[in-house]
């Protein structure tokens, strides 16, 4: 025991200062020097593996010479990825390649291709590997991230920060109550066919996507609308595209979609749907075709809504911006929205580790712009205004039960 003591603070005096090499060689001089037994005291000493000290007994006996600049024998070492599974550069490009993205049955044709996706992929098809080294091997194959881009935008008001209190303490009641909370909101208007959308995605490097060199078109070419339902207490999402326009009508309808075929299956016994939205567009605060059909839809249903409103300026912290819009972006950053379809299969395939899943709809009705409604249609909306900014927060009761 006290022998190998000595060596151990012998060894370790000199150990920082030697390779591979010269330790194995140290060790392995040590162990023929003890005699018997030498190897397993100096592994006990030093650390170093009996295999490694009888090695370098092996080379010393041998009078083996150390090649000039060279630690191990060439070939020893771990070998490159590329070359224990030849075929792995084959399958991340089959994965990103113009071709497969192109086609309808390709497992990454509708979801976001992150390197952690490629590397997810690549694993399923028996080629494991991790996402760094994806990450590498598109940089090593000459592939950069590029794509489209622009840029965007927002203001505030004195109650503010009053009024997110208010909304916070309302959502914490009801979902604690187990009563349906929904999250609502129109996402950018999106333009049908061969033009720019922002992000970046892997492709070969200087063959960035062509789309359309200006997205300044007429009233012919289609738009799309998505309005989404973003459900807080489930973290699902639910969006309904539109065709036509973006209107009050719109907005309840899409509302009154999820319902039909999500809510009122998960929600039973619920007889309050709470509804976040932001201040203005279909869904404004000061919208007379909004309440109006509001009211419809409380009717159909027999339930009370009640509607809490962001303030003016503010509709980034609405949840469905960052919980369902800012997820769906991703998913589709730099892939040209070329017809319905794509857009409602994107939005659909779109996943959070966390658990988010979204459904998505196509809603080809009319939505006409320009409906006025009168004094007399607005005195059937069964309106209670909180004592709070009553503009802001207010119930829509169901004019009668029956």
């Amino acid at each position: 025991m006290h022998s190998i003591a000595a060596l151990k603070r012998k060894l370790n005096s000199i150990w920082p200062l030697l390779d591979e090499r010269t330790r194995r060689i140290r060790a392995a001089n040590e162990a023929i020097g003890l005699g018997y037994g030498g190897v397993s005291t100096v592994h006990r000493a030093c650390g170093l593996s009996r295999k490694a000290i009888a090695k370098g007994v092996g080379e010393i006996e041998a009078g083996a010479a150390p090649l000039a600049g060279r630690i191990r024998r060439p070939g020893a070492g771990r070998k490159n990825l590329t070359e224990t599974d030849p075929a792995l550069l084959a399958a991340l490009d089959g994965l990103i390649d113009g071709g497969t993205r192109g086609d309808p049955e390709s497992p990454l044709r509708w979801i976001c291709k992150s390197t952690r996706t490629l590397a997810a992929e690549l694993s399923h098809q028996q080629h494991p590997v991790s996402y760094v080294r994806v990450a590498q091997l598109l940089h090593e194959q000459n592939y950069s991230l590029q794509g489209n881009r622009k840029l965007e935008e927002g203001e505030d008001h004195p109650d503010r920060d009053a009024q997110f209190r208010h909304i916070n303490r309302c959502v914490k009641r009801a979902l604690a109550a187990g009563e349906p909370v929904i999250s609502v909101d129109t996402k950018k208007k999106e333009l049908v066919g061969d033009y720019a959308n922002a992000g970046r995605q892997w492709l070969p490097a200087k063959q960035p996507r062509r789309v359309q060199g200006h997205d300044f078109p007429g009233p012919e070419v289609p738009r799309a609308f998505p309005y989404g339902i973003y459900d807080l207490g489930r973290n699902a999402g639910f969006v309904n595209v539109g065709t036509d326009h973006d209107t009050g009508a719109f907005a309840v309808a899409s509302i009154r979609g999820w319902w039909r075929f999500e809510g009122r299956a998960l929600y039973p016994a619920g007889d309050t749907l709470w509804i976040t939205a932001d201040g203005g567009g279909s869904n404004g605060s000061r919208l007379r075709l909004w309440k109006l059909e509001l009211q419809a839809f409380a009717n159909e249903s027999g339930l009370e809504l009640s509607i809490c409103h962001f303030p003016p300026g503010t509709s980034k912290w609405n949840k469905i911006e960052h919980r369902l819009f800012s997820f769906i972006s991703s998913n589709w950053r730099g892939e040209p929205l070329r017809d319905y379809q794509t857009i409602v299969n994107l939005i659909a395939q779109t996943t959070t580790a966390k658990g988010l899943t979204v459904t998505c709809r196509l809603d080809r009705r009319k939505y006409p712009t320009g409906r006025k409604v009168s004094d007399e249609e607005m005195k059937q909306v069964n309106l209670r205004r909180n004592k709070f900014h009553g503009d802001w927060n207010y119930v829509v009761a169901p004019n009668s039960k029956g």
